[in-house]
């Protein structure tokens, strides 16, 4: 592995707070759609999602530029969106939210200072976007009140991959915590490979460093995830199409398997997600047989075997799963809606329950407890 120098920051781990069920009823859930706003669309669209029937009613609605990725606070009070804009306007706001009535109410904005964030993490001291036009990580220190200071460091990306039209210009995509709380990961999609910091708040002067965890060439890595058990990572590879699983131990990732999702070649593969209890895994493809492939995980070692696929609206860019593990959520964004798919949680297969969530682009799901 190679080490990056990289400005020094300050980071630290969030403490967890208990979760209120939605409404009183634990069921019930508070759902987020962030969307492209090109069309016709506000910006974060809130529903009441009951995670048993898989009904979903409409709450209220908050205008904002693209927030195409948006996460929740650990207590689901607040709510850090990005603005996925190609330039200077490009930003990361934050929102107090009323999981109660789905009400949105816009706190502040900061600059990402790096075109077309299109991911964001926090742990609730810092947050993070990916900013991926920028091919750069932006790293804003939360205040004592959650929201946004002016972004502390800005870290950038490579572009060493052999795709001459994709992988020109660096790209990050992803940026999040590791489970233990003492690592960030960042994806670097144009220089095939994984970005590992280690997080120093102890030190005298508090520093952030990072090492490369390398590749296959052509692959473009998007998105990271962990297992329930923090035991295993998976990464999906949007240029070829894989999910590659690694051991995981003190932020160290051990390839293990590379298995494909994208059988097409089609270049377009997404999101990833495990479901709550870790015995399957999900991944979306786009730009041709639009779906979402569907991986049983080997409870012993973490490998992934191939069970099924399932077919979805137009461009599949982001999905979630309810906390129950009930239900799917896929968000289609060329076919303006939300697909509602039972998860079987014998076999992982999916079923279409054609309770769509009808919204113009969207391409992020969140639940709030």
């Amino acid at each position: 592995m190679k080490t990056i120098l990289l400005c020094m920051l300050g980071l630290s781990v969030a403490a967890c707070a208990p979760k209120k069920a939605a409404n009183g009823n634990p069921d019930e859930l508070a759902m987020l759609v962030g969307t492209y706003t090109g069309g016709t669309s506000k910006g974060i669209y809130t529903f009441r999602f009951n995670q048993e029937t898989g009904a979903a009613t409409p709450l209220s609605s908050a205008e904002l530029p693209n927030p195409s990725y948006l996460t929740p606070s650990e207590d689901g009070k607040l709510v850090y969106a990005v603005s996925e804009m190609g330039d200077s306007t490009a930003a990361v706001s934050s929102l107090a939210f009323d999981r109660e009535t789905g009400a949105l109410r816009l706190l502040n904005t900061e600059l990402t200072y790096g075109a077309d964030p299109c991911y964001v993490a926090t742990n609730g001291k810092e947050v993070l976007t990916a900013n991926y036009s920028g091919g750069t990580m932006s790293v804003f220190p939360l205040r004592p009140d959650g929201t946004l200071a002016p972004v502390d460091t800005l870290f950038e990306g490579s572009a060493t991959g052999p795709d001459p039209v994709r992988q020109i210009a660096p790209h990050v995509h992803c940026t999040l915590f590791s489970p233990d709380g003492k690592y960030i990961f960042a994806t670097d999609f144009s220089a095939d490979r994984i970005l590992r910091f280690v997080l120093h708040p102890n030190d005298a002067v508090p520093h952030l460093s990072a090492e490369t965890i390398d590749i296959e060439a052509d692959s473009g890595p998007r998105h990271l995830t962990f297992s329930p058990d923090g035991k295993h990572a998976y990464l999906i590879t949007e240029l070829s199409g894989k999910v590659i699983a690694f051991d995981y131990n003190d932020g160290r990732l051990q390839q293990i398997q590379t298995i494909v999702a994208d059988t097409v070649a089609a270049r377009g593969s997404a999101d990833i997600h495990l479901s709550p209890d870790g015995k399957y895994l999900y991944a979306s493809n786009r730009l041709k047989a639009d779906g979402i492939a569907i991986f049983a995980v080997n409870p012993e070692d973490g490998t992934l075997a191939k069970v099924g696929y399932q077919l979805t609206g137009i461009h599949p860019r982001q999905f979630n799963i309810t906390p129950n593990g009930k239900y799917l959520l896929a968000a289609c964004r060329d076919s303006n809606v939300i697909q509602v798919y039972e998860r079987d949680e014998a076999t992982g297969l999916l079923r279409d329950t054609h309770q769509d969530i009808i919204v113009d682009m969207p391409v992020c799901v969140q639940f709030v407890q």
